[in-house]
């Protein structure tokens, strides 16, 4: 946890050096945004649909979220912060600010592999890692909140514990299956097949999955609706 001091002297740093500097560009909301400049002493983490991820070299264990211009959610996330708290399956937000349009979050930095990443670079997924997930969807729903968007991308191995990466859409209220779709695949497939020796799995054999599993659920979906 940072002291008061500490993070006065982060929101100067990411409001004056960041966000004073950031060019974020906002195309389409169905597309991840586009970070055309990223200022000195900062690195890209990643970027979605709604906002980029940076650290500073000098605070790697800070993670700092900065949502693009007419891009919604910001005060969504705050709230499912708020609700969180503090676990140790999750990050933790330190601020919430509002700089010059600039919404952003400055957050404890989650470090690990995502699940996705571990099978394409063959590294065996134990069992509890799948457990502690759960656990931290149990918590999360004791909470009021709603996990959402939980996939393979969006959770992470740390020291052979399971975390949870993104939790910006935990108060869609909508029902999600993908965590327990995931799961149906870890128990059917991985266990017998990978979790003793596991091998690398090319990206593209990934992607045909996924979109393979996005066509069925989609289709799914038509069907119970008509």
């Amino acid at each position: 946890m940072l002291d008061e001091k500490e993070l006065d002297g982060l929101i100067r740093l990411v409001e004056d050096s960041l966000l004073s500097n950031l060019v974020l560009g906002s195309v389409d909301p169905a597309d991840p945004i586009r970070v055309d400049d990223t200022p000195q002493g900062w690195k890209l983490l990643g970027a979605g649909n709604y906002a980029g991820v940076f650290t500073h070299r000098d605070h790697s264990d800070i993670a700092v979220k900065v949502y693009a211009p007419g891009r919604e959610g910001w005060e969504s996330e705050c709230e499912v912060y708020s609700r969180i708290g503090s676990h140790p399956a999750y990050s933790e937000c330190y601020h919430a600010g509002d700089h010059k349009g600039h919404f952003y979050l400055i957050l404890k930095r989650l470090k690990g592999k995502t699940l996705y990443q571990c099978i394409i670079d063959g590294v065996i997924i134990p069992q509890k890692v799948i457990a502690d997930i759960d656990e931290a969807l149990d918590y999360a729903r004791l909470r009021g909140l709603h996990p959402h968007d939980v996939h393979g991308k969006n959770v992470m191995m740390q020291d052979g514990r399971g975390i949870v990466l993104d939790i910006s859409d935990f108060l869609k209220e909508e029902p999600c299956t993908m965590w327990d779709d995931l799961k149906k695949a870890y128990n059917k497939i991985y266990m017998p097949f990978l979790s003793k020796k596991a091998i690398p799995v090319p990206e593209w054999v990934l992607n045909g999955v996924r979109k393979g599993y996005r066509f069925v659920r989609n289709s799914s979906v038509i069907g119970r609706s008509s």
